[in-house]
């Protein structure tokens, strides 16, 4: 059943052509991840039960640094609602809204896939973390940046995430 949702959620997410920087991260209530993927540095906090705030950094090549702010609200073990701010070199901040998916898809293996729109851009993003340790994972993501301007940006990106 959670493999079925993970590809449900796999083809919605490829269908509606959005998504979000950061791998999802399974947080404990207080806990913190920070990471690094391809071109990109984050750390989030879980406050409770179900609230993630976090701050990212992009560097997408020739569209320069991007800087998140963002927060994840956890609806349940599989889904969460994303909002965020992007920070442009090249224009304006931007408001996102989007959605999280991320299941198990074997033991110590978890699916996700994820997706943001905002008014100049869709980005969409999955991906596999595997777990070597109880506070470090191996992440495996592809992202695709998709700018209302300009050239679209795919990467494929092994990453690694470290918990505290």
């Amino acid at each position: 059943m959670k493999k079925s949702l993970l590809m449900l959620g796999a083809l919605l997410v490829l269908s509606t052509s959005t998504s979000f920087a950061a791998p999802l991260n399974n947080l404990a209530e207080e806990q913190t991840a920070v990471g690094l993927s391809g071109d990109a540095f984050y750390i989030e906090h879980k406050f409770g039960d179900r609230f993630t705030l976090g701050y990212q950094s992009i560097d997408r090549d020739y569209y320069g640094d991007m800087k998140d702010i963002y927060g994840q609200y956890q609806f349940s073990n599989t889904l969460r609602g994303i909002i965020g701010n992007r920070d442009f070199d090249y224009t304006d901040s931007a408001l996102y809204l989007g959605l999280g998916l991320q299941a198990p898809l074997a033991p110590q293996l978890d699916g996700f896939a994820s997706f943001i729109a905002g008014d100049d851009f869709n980005e969409l993003q999955l991906g596999a973390g595997y777990r070597l340790a109880a506070n470090v994972d191996l992440n495996v993501t592809y992202t695709n940046f998709m700018p209302d301007r300009g050239r679209d940006k795919d990467e494929l990106a092994v990453g690694a995430t470290f918990k505290f």
